[in-house]
C-alpha cells in the first residue's frame, strides 16, 4: 500500500495510542509516565492538526484518510478518557457522554455515506475537539480548571452532536 505523509500521520496516531496509555497508566513509573504520556498525547494532537492540514495543502486528500483521521481521532480521546476513569481522575459519566456520542456520529457518518453524502467536520465539532485535548492536558497534570475543561468538552460535544443529529435528520427519516 503506497501511504502518502498525512496517512502516515495519522497510523502514527494510532500507533501512539496504545503508548500513551501504557505511559499514564504503568504505576510503577509515577510522575515520570504522566508526563511521558503527556508528551505522546501531545505529539498525537499534532499529529492530528499536521495530517489534515498537509492533506488538504498538498491535495492528498483519500479515502482511506477520510476513514482513519476520524478513527484516529475517537481511539486516542476514547483511550484518554476511558484512562482518566480508570485512574479515578474523573468519573465515568464525562467519558461516556463523550465516547458515546463519538459513536453515534460515526454511525451517523457511515449512515450518510452508504447514501453518497459526505457529512464534513463542523466548526463545533472543531471546538468540541480541542475542549477535549486541553482537558485530557490539564487533567493528566492535575491542574487548576482542569473540571472546568471537562464540563466544557462535555456541552460542547452534546452541542455539536446534537448539531450533527439535526443536520442529518433526513437520513435518519429515510
Amino acid at each position: 500500500m503506497n501511504l502518502n505523509l498525512p496517512n502516515k500521520l495519522t497510523l502514527l496516531r494510532i500507533a501512539l495510542v496504545p503508548i500513551f496509555m501504557v505511559f499514564l497508566l504503568l504505576e510503577s513509573l509515577g510522575d515520570i509516565g504522566r508526563y511521558l504520556a503527556l508528551g505522546v498525547f501531545i505529539l498525537a494532537a499534532i499529529t492530528d492538526a499536521l495530517d489534515g492540514y498537509i492533506a488538504r495543502r498538498d491535495g492528498l486528500v483519500t479515502n482511506l484518510g477520510k476513514f482513519i483521521d476520524p478513527l484516529a481521532d475517537k481511539l486516542l480521546v476514547s483511550a484518554a478518557f476511558i484512562s482518566l476513569v480508570d485512574m479515578q481522575a474523573i468519573s465515568a459519566w464525562p467519558a461516556v457522554i463523550i465516547i458515546s456520542r463519538e459513536f453515534a456520529v460515526t454511525g451517523l457518518r457511515i449512515l450518510a455515506a452508504a447514501e453518497g453524502v459526505v457529512i464534513a467536520a463542523s466548526n463545533l465539532g472543531k471546538y468540541k475537539t480541542n475542549a477535549q485535548i486541553f482537558s485530557i492536558i490539564f487533567l493528566i497534570l492535575g491542574l487548576p480548571f482542569a473540571n472546568i475543561l471537562l464540563w466544557a468538552a462535555v456541552i460542547l460535544t452534546l452541542i455539536s452532536g446534537l448539531d450533527y443529529l439535526l443536520k442529518s435528520k433526513e437520513l435518519i427519516s429515510e
